[in-house]
């Protein structure tokens, strides 16, 4: 390797035993030709319903197949990544960059302050020079209780800064880790201390609740901090003037913790709004961020975290700087991408949050193939990319060369007046804010878009997912939560692929063919809808009619029918446990890919169509989340959240009747009639299947008493629409 100072600050390794995979995909790929097969030489031609069913059937499986390569080229070569901190050590000592942090804030309600203030204490703790750090909030709720919070958490701060140090405690949230934390049984340093700091944070997290629930903030508190005057000329939070405070100033000799240590830069930002002016939502806040801090901070690293997703690795930046400061490699890094993870998911994950299989499988394959795409957090950026920089191969970046002691000189007040206007409602016109610059505007899943443009430029990304997760976050308590998730994701998604910036198109030349293929797996979520529906619908349905769509289970054509559903179920499984999962949350994990192929990937799906006619708004209004006292508890037992009337209940309610009433009309026709079980066979089982797939909305329609049992009105409506759908059937 050369002498020491030349040793990589990172290395790459090849997954290992592939060959039982790509035997697999071979033994599945055979298959689909011979049900292909099948499906051409076997057309009905007869019955117009009969060949219509088998033609839906088989441009079903023929987009079930496209799809299923688009996966295997994500999957086929993994890599993973793997830091020596101890050689960045060695190597540069503490002559470290300086970070910037942006932590993005949107509702109090939603987003309660203390959950806020508890990701911002967990960044502010990392292992890590602090007179190199700033942390940056974003509020976009213009709410002067998240600015109250803000000033408890620095005061505290100063004390818990020096605990984590001194006792290297893992997580650094407060919350987080006196929920983890074991309660000391002797008098020892540590114990008395850590009791100590538990006290101190409940006593601030009692403050900031009693503030909340007065629903305003206390004349004897306003006294406290100027700050606070720039309220008085609030009209609403869409409404304001840019607020900008500079709540510690990591210039200032002052600014020391209880052990004479320098504290982080801490800067609380509410972006002007006026109604008259679109803000981009979180892309917008994001931009307003990039600039105000390119005149506090101008630090050449950024990393953007959501208020919910708290660090949980205190040496997370000292990774990423193995990645950007490698001699060799790190000049052609433009971001690195730690997976979401989450705190709160139940033993058999309810609702499919923790996306095992995508973080341990599918994304190490996007990093072999030229990245992964920014998720929208736990990211940590080149600030040049975000500014529209090229990549250029053999050109040395510059950037890392950062001096903080070279950032601006202006005191603090003038510094904040300063930087109000950067994030002032119009400043971006005329510019290329948005386009060029910044993060992409024009889309919900901005984060997304903006990694392709990034990527495009000649930027590589890397996906670190480190033995101790990086970050950890708030997973949906409830299943209208995550389908309605799952629906902006795919909405967006699909709309990046039918836009100008589709990956076949705008990467044409840019990026690899193989990176292309990678970025359709995730923007064609949406349109499975379509052959998911089918599938779950009319097989079940023609089972009323007598109508057979697959071969005899006598048969020797339905081997490959049998062997593809086994075989890829069985691996599937497998893949599942090997990532950390149960049987059983396979299972749910299965049962949700169900609900949202065929609910929020519908109406993501939809919401496209309706764009592209230029109809703005939807016919269907997605309703309000469940808010209940009793919601934790129900979802610690893993019983499903219902509760709420959504369109989205409604097709999945309309389908699971339907598949009950196919079924036993079904069983009751071959019970009276004696028809041979031979021909629907592999019809039956896969009705039965997507029965038992429906257990849970069965429960909630017909068994659960309690609030979160299925609406009545959804019941009925859903009961009603599945009964006419069955008698056209039958006619």
């Amino acid at each position: 390797m050369g002498e020491k100072g030349n040793l990589p600050l990172f290395e790459t390794k090849s997954a290992k035993n592939r060959f039982i995979f790509r035997l697999y995909t071979l033994s599945i790929f055979i298959s689909i030709l011979f049900i292909f097969y099948f499906r051409i030489h076997h057309l009905p031609e007869s019955k117009t319903a009969e060949k219509l069913a088998w033609l839906g059937a088989f441009f079903s499986e023929l987009w079930f197949a496209f799809y299923w390569f688009l996966t295997i080229i994500v999957r086929w070569n993994p890599s993973y990544r793997h830091t020596f901190k101890d050689r960045l050590s060695q190597r540069y000592g503490e002559v470290f960059p300086g970070i910037d942090v942006f932590v993005c804030t949107a509702d109090p309600v939603i987003e309660p302050p203390t959950m806020v203030i508890n990701t911002v204490l967990s960044v502010m703790a990392y292992n890590y020079p602090p007179e190199k750090m700033s942390i940056y909030l974003s509020d976009d709720g213009c709410s002067d209780l998240t600015f109250y919070a803000l000033l408890e958490s620095s005061w505290f701060s100063k004390k818990w800064l020096p605990f984590c140090r001194k006792f290297n405690v893992e997580p650094r949230s407060p919350e987080a880790y006196f929920r983890e934390a074991v309660e000391p049984l002797n008098d020892s340093l540590w114990s008395k201390e850590s009791s100590s700091m538990k006290n101190l944070y409940k006593d601030m997290k009692k403050r900031i609740e009693t503030v909340a629930e007065l629903g305003r903030i206390p004349d004897d508190i306003r006294e406290q901090h100027k700050g606070f005057l720039e309220w008085d000329t609030v009209f609403s939070r869409r409404d304001h003037q840019t607020i900008l405070q500079i709540v510690i100033d990591g210039r200032d000799p002052m600014a020391v913790d209880s052990e004479g240590q320098p504290l982080p830069t801490l800067v609380y930002l509410a972006r002007e709004k006026r109604p008259q002016y679109n803000h981009h939502f979180k892309a917008g806040a994001m931009n307003a961020l990039i600039r105000v801090s390119s005149r506090i901070s101008n630090a050449p690293i950024i990393l953007n975290v959501d208020c919910d997703m708290y660090s949980n690795n205190s040496d997370s930046v000292r990774d990423v700087l193995c990645f950007f400061m490698d001699e060799e490699n790190g000049d052609e890094i433009g971001f690195i991408q730690f997976p979401q993870n989450f705190d709160n998911l139940t033993t058999n994950d309810l609702y499919s949050s923790a996306f095992n299989v995508i973080n341990k499988v599918e994304l190490h394959g996007m990093d072999n193939n030229g990245g992964p795409p920014y998720i929208g957090t736990g990211c940590f950026h080149r600030r040049e990319t975000l500014c529209g920089r090229k990549y250029r191969r053999g050109s040395k970046s510059e950037s890392l060369r950062w001096d903080y002691r070279q950032r601006r000189q202006d005191s603090a007040n003038v510094l904040g007046e300063t930087c109000k206007t950067l994030a002032s409602c119009d400043y971006e016109e005329n510019t290329e804010w948005g386009k060029e610059m910044g993060l992409k505007y024009g889309c919900p899943v901005e984060d997304v878009l903006t990694g392709l443009a990034i990527h495009c430029r000649g930027w590589r990304s890397i996906y670190f997912n480190p033995q101790r997760k990086g970050f950890l976050g708030v997973a949906p308590t409830t299943l209208l939560q995550s389908l309605v998730q799952h629906k902006r994701w795919t909405e967006g998604d699909l709309q990046i692929f039918l836009s100008q910036y589709c990956p076949l198109l705008y990467g044409h030349g840019k990026i690899p063919m193989k990176l292309q293929l990678s970025y359709c797996v995730y923007l064609l979520w949406a349109a499975n809808c379509l052959a998911s529906l089918y599938y779950v619908t009319i097989p079940s349905l023609c089972l009323l009619k007598g109508i057979s769509l697959f071969p005899k289970v006598s048969s020797q054509w339905s081997f490959p029918f049998i062997y593809t559903i086994m075989a890829t179920s069985a691996y599937s499984a497998g893949e599942f446990i090997w990532c950390g999962g149960t049987l059983r949350g396979w299972w749910n994990d299965q049962r949700m890919w169900v609900y949202k192929r065929t609910a929020s990937y519908f109406f993501g799906f939809l919401d496209n169509i309706l764009r592209l006619l230029g109809i703005t708004n939807s016919a269907f209004v997605i309703t309000a989340k469940v808010a209940d006292v009793d919601v934790s508890k129900r979802y610690e037992q893993e019983l499903m959240e219902f509760g709420a009337p959504s369109p989205m209940f409604t097709i999945l309610t309309t389908l699971a009747w339907l598949n009950a009433l196919s079924f036993i009309g079904v069983l009751l026709k071959l019970a009276m009639h004696g028809e041979t079980l031979d021909q629907l066979a592999m019809q039956i089982i896969l009705c039965s299947l997507l029965v038992y797939v429906n257990r849970p909305l069965y429960e909630g329609m017909l068994i659960r008493k309690d609030k979160a049992r299925m609406p009545t009105l959804v019941t009925y409506k859903s009961a009603v629409f599945a009964l006419v759908a069955c008698s056209l059937a039958c006619l």
